[in-house]
């Protein structure tokens, strides 16, 4: 008994400590987001590329050919559970690369491909994407925790988001370090997706690209890129 009585007023102490560490490691992550690297430009980082239906796809594997792939690697592309295209341009794009024979079959080397769940379907009510949301952003965790991706590109779709949250979360709690590279679509041409606008606002993205000028001028913290398509 009283042991259980000493405990008690030890926890009443530390809690407060380790609420305040993790606030101020929030707000440092927060700060640090958008700052330039003083980290060594390190040659095989872990990629983790996500890919969105139609266009999104298209615009992502254009940014894809311009990567250096000694040092953008392995690399993780990342779809939807029910896209079945993206995917498959990637795996074609990736064989077109490297391919090694083994045992008569071709194999892609440092290129590994994944599939998770969609937060809403195109028509899906609010109400019914509230379960699916959480869902999906479990398994996102659950994805970042296993594949610790060191860089994160993404330009859009609504896949993206739990991943980026998700990383964020770990970079907050001190488990890793994702730097996230949001690229808005060239569609966007006068104001950002749903997907771009929560991570501009939350201030999640390291960096912030846009393909219009007058969106950089709407969003000033965001970095205009030119057309990339």
């Amino acid at each position: 008994m009283q042991m259980g009585v000493d405990v008690l007023p030890a926890a009443c102490y530390a809690l407060p400590v380790l609420v305040s560490l993790l606030t101020i490691r929030f707000f440092y992550v927060l700060w640090r987001n958008g700052q330039p690297s003083s980290r060594p430009r390190a040659a095989g980082l872990r990629c983790l590329i996500v890919l969105g239906s139609g266009g999104h796809t298209a615009e992502m594997m254009n940014i894809v050919t311009t990567l250096q792939k000694d040092r953008f690697t392995p690399r993780y592309y990342v779809a939807a559970l029910t896209d079945n295209m993206s995917l498959q341009k990637a795996q074609v794009y990736e064989e077109s690369l490297i391919e090694v024979e083994s045992g008569g079959n071709k194999t892609v080397e440092n290129a590994h491909f994944v599939q998770i769940y969609r937060s809403r379907e195109v028509g899906q009510s609010y109400i019914t994407s509230i379960a699916t949301t959480l869902l999906a952003t479990l398994h996102a965790m659950w994805l970042v925790i296993r594949i610790r991706p060191q860089v994160i590109f993404c330009n859009g779709p609504g896949t993206c988001f739990p991943l980026c949250v998700s990383a964020f979360l770990l970079k907050a709690l001190g488990l890793g370090w994702s730097c996230i590279f949001y690229i808005e679509s060239i569609a966007r041409v006068k104001k950002l997706s749903l997907s771009g606008l929560l991570l501009y606002k939350l201030r999640i993205a390291d960096q912030f690209s846009v393909q219009w000028p007058q969106l950089q001028q709407k969003y000033p913290r965001a970095c205009y890129a030119g057309r990339l398509m």
